[in-house]
């Protein structure tokens, strides 16, 4: 492995964790930078397959765009393997919350996103990307938990914290 291959691996770490900030902080536009434009997905072990940068955006968008729909999405254990300058393919673990809080429950899960990627322009970005779960669980949020800080309705701002 040279220097160059390492500095292309940690470039590829940080289109990952840029897609799970921009998901998780609702930021559209920014998102659908990171795919090629002809990318494509397939979400839930591939019930769900989509073409196209647009047709990804939109999907999430509608999915997760309410704010009233707060989502953590930790990626890690990256597996990235270099096909060649302009190509690579990772393996990721997703651990992901879900909280719906006007229906006052919550869905958890762990996966393993398989990605595809393409360097265009000097840039690594999305040529592919999807996950099959692990293990996906909802439950009800106990009526007593009460959100107290929310990127969208606080600007993230605790309500426990004075001043």
């Amino acid at each position: 492995m040279t220097p160059e291959d390492l500095v292309d691996i940690e470039a590829i770490k940080q289109l990952k964790y840029r897609y799970a900030r921009l998901l998780d902080t609702k930021r559209w536009d920014e998102l659908g930078a990171l795919f090629v434009p002809d990318a494509t997905a397939s979400y839930s072990g591939g019930q769900l397959s989509l073409q196209g940068r647009e047709a990804i955006v939109m999907f999430l968008r509608d999915a997760l765009g309410s704010t009233q729909v707060l989502t953590r999405h930790t990626m890690s254990q990256p597996e990235i393997e270099l096909l060649s300058a302009e190509r690579a393919r990772g393996v990721w673990a997703l651990s992901d919350v879900v909280v719906f809080t006007e229906g006052a429950f919550e869905v958890r899960g762990a996966s393993f996103y398989s990605d595809e990627y393409v360097k265009a322009d000097g840039s690594w970005l999305f040529g592919h990307t999807g996950y099959k779960r692990v293990y996906e669980e909802m439950a009800p949020r106990a009526p007593e938990v009460r959100l107290t800080a929310s990127w969208f309705e606080t600007d993230g701002k605790s309500q426990l914290v004075e001043g």
